[in-house]
């Protein structure tokens, strides 16, 4: 968190404020990792210092360590090993417990596919062997999981929504299985996403799109999966949206891992193996996941006091408000309401509220315009009504951001198709019928792909995001407001969190910065210190 301190005891060399070039962004005590890749499958080596995610985007295998073992905010990528000839769409993934076998689940081929690895645990050693077809009992695969030695498999499918149950004559080879059984779990949860057993056969655990739960079950018979009968279930809607894909356990039922969009997840348990105990805390992140909201954010905008934060989503052309117990902090935002634009623009990419709140403005590049509101209750958007339109389409057809000056006087637009930044009088404050055309900047020379525009409140800078390098870059204004005085002054790369950064947003006091972006689908602070 911010360090306790006053502008005025700072030195103009050492004050952060508003230096994009000292901003930092603090991950400690998160319990979430972000994967930055598409995938369905993970799966940890039984001491946790390994994990492996089954990546559909590249078909491949994904290789991670963690530095402290079971603890996924440490992990970092290893490798990757393409199963691309085996399988297009790998969803399942298991490893024999020495790390000598890897089995890769396909959703294209409706097989099983077998590989050997003559290192063990190191997926670059990987070789194919063969493959076991699951097509005559499901035809659409999502997750795999073996008995502990080798004699047992079993896969789920979304299309029985079942479990079925395989028995292995030479342990471990694949070619050897023979169909048993099945348990539906169609009464608790359909479009089913992944399976895990406790180790010793007693529980199994069935994450689904249904529910966007776990559903934990108890065997009488340790692997017979015809005696499993349903406990209870565990949400990670909030954590994951309405996107699960994958769920595993700790070797010893302490932790259990949800694998989200993008996002990988980690919750204690209280009572091993028990997941009605399993909590999830985000005590000092420094990112807050919309995917709940909306999967593709474009543009964040907070109240002045900080305990109010709006979300502009493109999926649902919409404005997302949500509340923040502690002002400035996304940790604890939690959302409210949301409020329709869709009837006058469709392609959203701008938000912009007038500082008492009474006012907001969506920009858009399906009408190439800036549609004006007006709240009868200051900051809640259920109060808002539709005013007018303006056009900017004779400067940009495809405007990502907008800004006004704090007086309402000045509205700026920035583009990707000229990438620059236009410039506009409002002969009547916050009257966008008012707004006429001045002068453009370009920002060309520092990114050809510009999202989002900020500037500082006294208009002595400005900030710019965009997705052709991933960063943020800074301008100062010999003249304030005045786009034409802009020179560049340095660049903050923010893409170690975000590739697809969409809009930005500063704290009054310039020492606190926020990214929203659609690949991760969440906003990302920052501390400038």
């Amino acid at each position: 968190m911010l360090a306790s301190k006053t502008l005025g005891s700072l030195s103009a060399a050492s004050d952060p404020s508003w230096d994009v070039s000292k901003a930092q962004w603090l991950a400690t005590g998160r319990n979430s990792f972000f994967l930055d890749k598409s995938g369905q499958g993970i799966y940890f080596k039984p001491d946790g210092t390994k994990m492996y995610f089954a990546d559909t985007s590249f078909q491949s295998i994904r290789e991670y360590n963690l530095s402290t073992p079971w603890d996924i905010t440490t992990l970092s990528e290893v490798q990757q090993k393409s199963v691309s000839a085996q399988e297009s769409q790998p969803f399942g993934l298991f490893f024999k417990p020495d790390g000598t076998k890897m089995y890769v689940l396909g959703a294209a081929g409706d097989d099983v596919n077998e590989y050997t690895l003559s290192t063990a645990w190191n997926v670059s050693t990987a070789t194919y062997v063969q493959a076991f077809s699951i097509a005559a009992q499901e035809l659409n695969p999502a997750s795999l999981s073996f008995k502990p030695d080798g004699t047992k498999m079993y896969v789920l499918g979304a299309s029985g929504n079942a479990v079925n149950e395989y028995t292995l004559s030479t342990a471990w080879d694949v070619s050897t299985s023979s169909y048993v059984q099945a348990f539906s779990v169609a009464a608790q949860d359909t479009n089913l996403k992944s399976l895990f057993f406790k180790p010793d056969g007693t529980k199994m655990y069935v994450l689904g799109w249904s529910g966007r739960d776990v559903n934990e079950y108890s065997l009488s018979t340790a692997w017979d999966v015809s005696t499993a009968t349903y406990v209870q279930v565990f949400s990670v809607l909030a954590q994951t949206g309405n996107f699960p894909f994958a769920v595993h356990f700790k070797a010893d039922g302490t932790v259990m891992y949800a694998l989200g969009n993008k996002y990988l997840f980690q919750y204690p348990l209280s009572t091993a193996w028990d997941v009605s105990t399993a909590t999830y805390t985000v005590a000092a992140t420094k990112y807050f996941n919309v995917a709940p909201q909306d999967t593709s954010p474009f543009d964040v905008f907070f109240k002045p006091d900080g305990t109010k934060m709006y979300v502009l989503g493109g999926v649902g052309r919409d404005v997302n408000e949500y509340d923040l117990s502690t002002a400035w902090d996304i940790s604890t935002a939690s959302y409210v309401q949301v409020f329709s634009v869709s009837a006058q623009e469709v392609s959203v990419n701008g938000l912009f509220f007038k500082p008492d709140g009474t006012k907001m403005y969506v920009i858009g590049s399906n009408g190439d315009d800036v549609n004006e509101y007006t709240l009868s209750t200051a900051w809640d958007i259920s109060t808002a009504t539709y005013v007018q339109v303006f056009s900017i389409g004779a400067q940009e057809t495809v405007p990502t951001g907008l800004f006004f000056k704090t007086d309402g006087t000045k509205m700026y637009v920035i583009g990707s198709t000229g990438d620059d930044v236009n410039e506009y009088n409002l002969s009547t404050a916050w009257n966008v019928s008012t707004a006429s055309y001045v002068q453009v900047f370009s920002v060309a020379a520092q990114d050809t792909a510009p999202t989002g525009l900020f500037f500082k409140p006294d208009g002595t800078k400005m900030y710019v995001i965009g997705q052709a390098v991933d960063s943020v870059h800074e301008y100062n204004l010999s003249t304030a407001w005045d786009v034409s005085t802009a020179s560049y002054v340095q660049v903050f790369s923010i893409a170690a969190q975000e590739t697809a950064p969409q809009g930005l947003f500063f704290r009054d006091d310039g020492l606190r910065m926020y990214v929203i972006g659609s690949n991760s689908d969440a906003i990302w602070e920052y501390d400038l210190v």
